[in-house]
C-alpha cells in the first residue's frame, strides 16, 4: 500500500471561527481579555494582576488587541500621561467564548 498525502484545506480569512480564534491568540492575550472583562484599567493595574508577564509582552500584547478593534487605548491630557484600556463593543462579544473555554477547561482538568 503506497503513501498518500492527505491534503487540508485552509481556512479562509473570512472563516467565523477562525476569526474567533485570532482574536484570543497570543500568549496572554485570553488572560489580558479576561481582566478586561471587569472593566478598565490602567497598565499598571494590568501589569500588577499579571506579574508573571514582562511589560514588553503586555505592550506587545495590548498593541495587538488594539489594532484588531478589541480594546481601545485612551490616554488622558496632564503629567503624567495616564493611560487606560477598555474593551471595545467588538470585545466583548468575547466573554461568552472565553466562559466557555474556561469551562472546557475546568471540565477537562475534572473540575
Amino acid at each position: 500500500m503506497g503513501h498518500q498525502t492527505v491534503t487540508w484545506d485552509r481556512p479562509s480569512a473570512d472563516c467565523p471561527v477562525e476569526v474567533a480564534l485570532a482574536a484570543i491568540s497570543g500568549r496572554w492575550a485570553t488572560l489580558v481579555l479576561r481582566d478586561l472583562l471587569d472593566g478598565p484599567r490602567s497598565f499598571s493595574e494590568l501589569r500588577a494582576g499579571l506579574p508573571s508577564l514582562s511589560a514588553k509582552v503586555l505592550t506587545e500584547r495590548l498593541e495587538s488587541l488594539v489594532a484588531q478593534g478589541l480594546v481601545s487605548c485612551s490616554r488622558s491630557p496632564g503629567f503624567p500621561v495616564r493611560t487606560s484600556y477598555a474593551l471595545t463593543s467588538k470585545g466583548v462579544l468575547l466573554r461568552p467564548l472565553l466562559d466557555q473555554l474556561y469551562r472546557t477547561g475546568e471540565a477537562l482538568l475534572g473540575g
